[in-house]
């Protein structure tokens, strides 16, 4: 691949993000840089964008490289939208991570409404006063019971349109061939070689 970005800083402090956002470029000419979770900003925003732009412009002000972020989560329809932007903090109101997908789904029976989509909005900061986001969603339902131990967050319950499996129940592969976050990524390569 073309472009002048060699290194990108992935700012963020989720493992599983990070290693997603590489797998996706295995075999892209840029080399991923990660950061330490103490310097992410408090994310304030409102939206996915918000909070999404943010961490990116922190990053490049801290580091002086392109840098990119993603916010993403879980809408559910049964929630009005929720936990949306919300969706690190609804799973920390619980004991655990199953704690709260078993409440999403115990809502979802009670209202007879398993629609759901997962989002992601990617920003990428390249110059000073220089951001651009990209967007992906990726429309499901939530499933009646967890299935799968891959994948992380609500990917047990969260089963796509078109396919039978959950995301925990996919392969990395599998995943990043149809997630919310590859659509975003996805845009964000066509940006950069548009850029070259």
């Amino acid at each position: 691949m073309k472009t002048t970005f060699k290194k990108i800083l992935v700012f963020s402090s989720n493992k599983n993000k990070i290693k997603e956002i590489k797998k996706i470029f295995i075999g892209k000419k840029i080399k991923f840089l990660s950061i330490d979770k103490s310097v992410m900003p408090e994310e304030t925003g409102k939206t996915f964008n918000q909070n999404a732009k943010l961490k990116s412009k922190r990053g490049f002000d801290l580091y002086k490289i392109p840098c990119i972020s993603d916010d993403s989560g879980i809408c559910v329809s049964a929630l009005k939208g929720g936990p949306g932007v919300f969706s690190k903090r609804f799973e920390k109101k619980f004991k655990s991570q199953n704690h709260a997908n078993q409440e999403i789904i115990k809502l979802t029976k009670k209202l007879h409404d398993n629609k759901a989509y997962f989002k992601s909005v990617i920003s990428f900061t390249y110059k000073k006063n220089k951001t651009i986001t990209f967007e992906g969603i990726r429309n499901g339902i939530i499933v009646s019971k967890p299935r799968g131990k891959r994948g992380f967050g609500y990917d047990p319950i969260f089963q796509p349109n078109g396919v039978k499996k959950t995301y925990a129940e996919m392969s990395k592969n599998e995943k990043n061939s149809i997630s919310h976050r590859s659509i975003a990524m996805n845009k964000f390569f066509i940006f950069l070689n548009q850029l070259t």
